[in-house]
Formats: C-alpha cells, sequence, structure tokens
C-alpha cells in the first residue's frame, strides 16, 4: 500500500478506500429504501415474513383420516373411484342459476333478432318481385310467429344452464367425502391460517358453519384454535351429510365418544338473530342456493351472527369468484336494514383493498383464485399430492383487524412469483384497486423487499414499494 493511501485511511471517519465506499453507499441506499420492512422483519428470516400466508402442502389430521378412511371401507359403495371422480367434475363445472331477469332479457333479444331475419328475408323477395307479393296473409304471420316462438325455445333449452339442486343420499354423502373432504379441509386450513397468523390473539370460542358438508371447517378450526374453540353450530340441509358428520367425529365407528363434544347439528339456521359467533364460515355452499337474493339474503344473516370474521369459500372458477365478489359487494355497499351490531364490515383477506375487484374489468374475465397443495385420502386411486384451486374472501367487523405488520400498505400476489437473476416478476392486486406487473429489484426496491418477494409464493401479500413506472395491468 502506498503513503498515500496510509494518509487516506488514517483520517478519521474513513476506513476504506474511496472505491469501496461507493459500494457500500449503494448497499446502505437499497436497505434504506424499505426502512419499513426492516422494522416489521424483527430479524425474522425473509423466507418467514409476516405477509407469508401459504402453506407448504397440508395434511388432514390422523384422527379424521382414519375415520374418513374406516367411514369409507365400511359402507361399501359400488364404483366408488369413478363416482368420486364425476363427482369432482360436475362440482368443479357447476355454475350459479340464471336469473329470470336474465333468461327473459335473451329470449327477447333471440326473439328480436329472428323477427328481423324474417323482415330483412320478406323485403328482399319483395324487392325481386317488383314490388309485388304482399306481405302475406294473418294466417301466415301467425304461422311465422309460432315458429319462431318454437326456435326461441329450441335455442333457449340448448344454451342456458339447467341448474339442479344436489340431493345426498347416504351412499352419495360417502361418494362426497372420498371425493371432497382432503380437498374442502385444504382450501379451508388455508384460509383459516391467514386469519391465525395475522392475528395470533385471536381465540375463538364458537364457530358457525353454513353447508358444513362433512365437518371440514370444523377440523380445521380445531386444528387452529382447539385450546379456546368451545361450541360448534354445523348447519346442512342434508340429514345424511349430517349423520356422516357426527360418525366422524366419533372416528368413523359410531361407538366412541365424539372428538369434540360440543358440536351440534342443524338442517337450519339459528333463529334468533342476536346470536353471534366469533368465528362464521360458509364453503362450497353460496353456489348451491338457487337465486341472487337468496344469496344475498343468506350472506346477510351470516353477517349478523358474525361477531368478529365471516369466511367464504367457493371453487376458483368464473363463477365461484362472481358468487364470492356478489358478497363482499352486498355487505360492503348495500345497507342491511335489519341489524344488531353497527361495525361496519371490513376486508380481511385475499383482497388489500375495498374498491371494485379489478379482476371483474379486465376484458378477459379470469378468477382470483390460490392453489394449495395437499395430500389425498390414501385410497388405492389416489396419487400421493394434488392441488386445490379455489377462492374466498374473509370479512371482519371493524376494530377486529390485522396485528402483525400493522401500518404498511400491502399487495396482494395473485399469481406464481417468477423468479430470475437479480429480480422477480410479482403480479400484484394492490391496495389503490390495480393490478400490477412489477419486477422487484433489490435496487430499486430495496434488498429486504426484494428477499422477501423472493421467498413469497402465490396467495402471499408483500410489502412492496409502488413507483410511477408501474402500469396497471389491462
Amino acid at each position: 500500500m502506498t503513503a498515500f493511501w496510509r494518509h487516506i485511511i488514517n483520517v478519521p471517519g474513513l476506513c476504506q478506500p474511496p472505491c469501496l465506499l461507493v459500494k457500500t453507499n449503494v448497499r446502505w441506499q437499497s436497505a434504506a429504501a424499505s426502512p419499513q420492512v426492516q422494522d416489521f422483519l424483527n430479524g425474522a428470516p425473509h423466507r418467514k415474513h409476516p405477509g407469508v400466508t401459504a402453506l407448504r402442502c397440508v395434511s388432514l389430521p390422523e384422527e379424521l383420516q382414519r375415520a374418513a378412511l374406516c367411514t369409507i371401507h365400511g359402507a361399501s359403495v359400488s364404483d366408488l373411484a369413478d363416482r368420486a371422480q364425476r363427482l369432482n367434475n360436475f362440482l368443479w363445472s357447476r355454475k350459479r342459476p340464471v336469473e329470470d331477469l336474465a333468461l327473459r332479457q335473451k329470449a327477447v333479444a333471440f326473439e328480436k333478432q329472428l323477427w328481423q331475419r324474417e323482415r330483412d328475408r320478406l323485403e328482399e323477395r319483395h324487392r325481386l318481385a317488383g314490388g309485388g307479393g304482399g306481405e302475406g296473409t294473418e294466417g301466415d304471420l301467425l304461422l311465422l310467429e309460432a315458429q319462431i316462438q318454437k326456435k326461441v325455445l329450441s335455442e333457449m333449452r340448448r344454451t342456458t344452464y339447467h341448474w339442479t339442486p344436489l340431493r345426498y343420499s347416504e351412499d352419495v354423502a360417502v361418494v362426497f367425502l372420498a371425493a371432497r373432504l382432503a380437498g374442502g379441509y385444504a382450501a379451508l386450513r388455508r384460509a383459516l391460517n391467514e386469519i391465525k397468523k395475522r392475528s395470533p390473539s385471536f381465540s375463538p370460542h364458537s364457530l358457525l358453519d353454513f353447508g358444513s358438508g362433512v365437518g371440514s371447517a370444523l377440523w380445521a378450526a380445531q386444528s387452529l384454535w382447539g385450546d379456546s374453540l368451545g361450541e360448534a353450530v354445523c348447519v346442512d340441509r342434508s340429514a345424511a351429510m349430517n349423520s356422516l358428520s357426527e360418525q366422524l367425529l366419533k372416528g368413523g365407528s359410531g361407538k366412541k365418544d365424539p372428538l369434540f363434544k360440543h358440536a351440534y347439528f342443524r338442517q337450519f339456521l339459528p333463529v334468533t338473530p342476536k346470536v353471534q359467533f366469533d368465528l362464521v364460515v360458509s364453503a362450497f355452499s353460496l353456489s348451491e342456493l338457487p337465486s341472487q337474493k337468496e344469496r344475498k339474503d343468506t350472506v346477510r344473516a351470516l353477517w349478523r351472527k358474525t361477531n368478529s370474521y365471516l369466511v367464504l369459500v367457493e371453487n376458483g372458477t368464473k363463477d365461484g369468484h362472481q358468487i364470492l365478489m356478489e358478497a363482499r359487494d352486498a355487505l360492503l355497499m348495500e345497507e342491511d336494514k335489519v341489524t344488531f351490531d353497527h361495525r361496519r364490515p371490513c376486508v380481511f383477506a385475499p383482497c388489500p383493498h375495498e374498491l371494485p375487484c379489478p379482476k371483474l374489468k379486465q376484458r378477459s374475465l379470469l378468477p382470483c383464485n390460490f392453489a394449495q397443495p395437499y395430500c389425498p385420502l390414501p385410497l388405492p386411486w389416489s396419487t400421493q399430492r394434488e392441488v386445490e384451486r379455489f377462492s374466498y374472501v374473509i370479512l371482519s367487523r371493524t376494530g377486529q383487524g390485522e396485528e402483525q405488520g400493522a401500518g404498511l400498505e400491502w399487495a396482494r400476489l395473485i399469481s406464481p412469483v417468477l423468479r430470475r437473476a437479480r429480480h422477480a416478476h410479482c403480479h400484484l392486486c394492490c391496495n389503490d384497486g390495480e393490478l400490477r406487473r412489477v419486477a422487484v429489484t433489490a435496487h430499486r426496491h430495496g434488498r429486504d423487499v426484494y428477499r422477501c418477494a423472493r421467498s413469497s409464493d402465490w396467495g402471499d401479500r408483500l410489502p412492496i414499494i409502488q413507483s410511477e413506472d408501474h402500469a396497471p395491468v389491462e
């Protein structure tokens, strides 16, 4: 080292050559770009930052798996594998019932189109005949009207989705158990885990499960809050489903004491409107209601019975997502005339805002859904690992909200993170109600945000600094 450099190093406050100082300052500026992120990490590793809520791979509780296998083997349902696959496909392709008003509008529009076509054809015939030929007798017009009505009815039958309510017999309930227990449990476990992670002090004492099916919500809540959960009311219109749920709680044989003693099974919602539950869940049930009015009335009734959190889960299809957004908007934007709890609803997850869903404004309508890996029941036809695609929305009462990572503005990752060299591509739903694609880098967003982005997955939240060059996604 030359005498010049020895002189520079000995100057107070300087301990490195100028070239090293430049690199050090760059690193310091990158970290300083996100001081809040540094604060909320609190020394925790980036892969476990507070925005991480997605689960690796969900397995059924051992007691539930043993009870389900005992029930399935004891039922001896014929062609179980084929029936389970067909039921899975049917439930996934299930759509909302077509509303009467939409059906009438569609029929009227098609009828006008057919009449216009006939008028054009008559005018063309009249023109070719040199102005002769008339417009037809009254009998001809009546015959034409009958033919058009017949065509309209035929077209409506061909193009309209024929929704029918599902009926669950004892056999069909067992098929549903084999087909949907693990996937439904995984979706609920993932949704409820977000409440557990973001509000660790929340300890529900009561649960209401509307459309409880085989009791997946009760098992998921029990796995997270077993120490505090004291009472559960499970509501399902199917007596066969309620019997099956009780059987699972007794280990599948019906001879043991129930694992959860204070679980009550009903076919209708509790009548008393003033009774509230800490946690209210409706999973894959709103899509089984026959009209939009009934769905909205049911959601309002469930919200009245909610003391802290209302959790709604549906299939991750276009219809499933639209049903949830319809329910969300009904609670946020429409005033409930019958209410005993005046605390307003707030969107807890997954939306980082309370504005209209930006997914519904896109030219190509895609559902906002999430993927949860899970281990299916170990049946002869099962694979080792499957993925449940679902949509969900969680609403909370005002004052019942986030505790971890408070004070930060969050965005939601709505697709898998694409990790590339020195940057990560993130598709985000932001708190201003816009969708954005952001290339997160350490230089632009800070080292902590960058490492959090690389450690995050589809469905997690990200504390991202939005800059002006992040254009909305169209």
